[in-house]
């Protein structure tokens, strides 16, 4: 059996196909890295959430020790002692 030629539009549209192939896995690709740098935002913030209520912890054990117990009212800027 002879090899048989493509036409120019059966090559033009396996072309076609195989590009938009490519760009499939290049998306999923981009989208794996997008993934992993959202990953690395998140603990990056969840790093920084633990480190702000640790601090928020630590004023608040400082405030009571020089005011004792009881709340603040920061649009007033007055400790508000419990009864």
């Amino acid at each position: 059996m002879e090899n048989t030629k493509l036409t120019q539009e059966e090559i033009e549209k396996l072309t076609s196909l195989q590009q938009k192939s490519n760009n499939i896995v290049a998306e999923f690709g981009n989208l794996e890295v997008l993934k992993l740098q959202m990953e690395a935002r998140k603990n990056d913030l969840i790093a920084f959430y633990n480190e702000t209520k640790s601090e928020e912890v630590e004023f608040g054990k400082e405030l009571s020790e020089k005011y004792g117990d009881g709340t603040i009212d920061l649009a007033k800027g007055e400790f508000i002692p419990s009864k």
